[in-house]
């Protein structure tokens, strides 16, 4: 049973993916990572070593802490967090709880080269519309958190790829882009291995709005206009994917919660 110190796996699936998720802090030893090198979505790997250290920065924040089960990594580091000023609980059954109730992981080994600070670095086509909008807050919800993404001239996203670390995606040739009707959107979901039943929703509409095939989700329509709505009010790319990551909270939100709401506005009745 949960305590005022610590949360079930039930109740994590529920925040992970929300705008408003805590910092979920993954501490097993290199030697329990090794063994299983996957991670819980959205989770980033640190040490408890050093948690004198990092845990500063996460002041006045909301933090979860998993270990392999749950018990004294997990317990001290959010212990030491708890006395740095952050609101720490600890997984319940710890990854392997996770892992147990078949919930989802990310094989760490499909995520790109992390930069010096443990990043995550990407890069595209400037002027971003549906997919180059849409992949960022997957990756900024669901797989990095702290991810970077660069925005640049089509003809130089592969160069800037290599010389600045980063992962090409959303354009011709490269591992992260279109394959047959599979929009970036959907390749990531697959390859991340995060095939949830919102997230798979989120997807029929994503592919809809940008290959043009409204008649998948009467929806498709709807999200395309907001996205090329929100192109036109912003010049700067970065400005547009902050605005974004709220459009594309909503549309998850509404997949996952809301999808069997409807709004009935009261018919007026005629006096005869």
């Amino acid at each position: 049973m949960s305590t005022f110190t610590t949360i079930s796996s039930d109740k994590l699936t529920r925040l992970i993916g929300t705008a408003n998720a805590p910092v979920l802090i993954d501490v097993r030893t290199d030697e329990d990572f090794a063994a299983d090198p996957r991670l819980i979505p959205g989770s980033i790997k640190l040490s408890h070593d050093t948690v004198s250290d990092w845990g500063c920065e996460l002041s006045g924040r909301a933090a979860i802490v998993a270990c392999l089960r749950g018990a004294k990594l997990a317990q001290g580091t959010a212990a030491w967090l708890r006395q740095l000023g952050v609101q720490a609980e600890t997984l319940e059954g710890g990854f392997e709880g996770w892992k147990d109730a078949r919930l989802p992981l990310i094989d760490a080994a499909k995520l790109p080269p992390r930069d010096a600070k443990g990043r995550t670095v990407w890069v595209t086509r400037a002027r971003p519309k549906v997919d180059r909008i849409a992949c960022p807050w997957l990756i900024r919800r669901f797989v990095d958190p702290n991810a970077v993404f660069l925005y640049v001239a089509p003809s130089e996203v592969i160069a800037v790829g290599e010389r600045f670390g980063a992962a090409p995606f959303d354009i011709e040739n490269v591992f992260w882009s279109h394959r047959g009707e599979l929009c970036t959107f959907d390749v990531m979901i697959e390859e991340f291995g995060i095939a949830t039943p919102a997230l798979l929703r989120l997807a029929t509409l994503v592919r809809g709005a940008d290959t043009a095939r409204p008649d998948l989700a009467p929806e498709a329509p709807g999200l395309l206009a907001a996205s090329l709505g929100l192109s036109r009010m912003y010049d700067d790319d970065i400005e547009q994917l902050e605005a974004g990551m709220l459009l594309y909270d909503a549309f998850y939100r509404w997949c996952r919660d809301a999808t069997g709401e409807t709004h009935n506005w009261p018919t007026n009745k005629v006096k005869t």
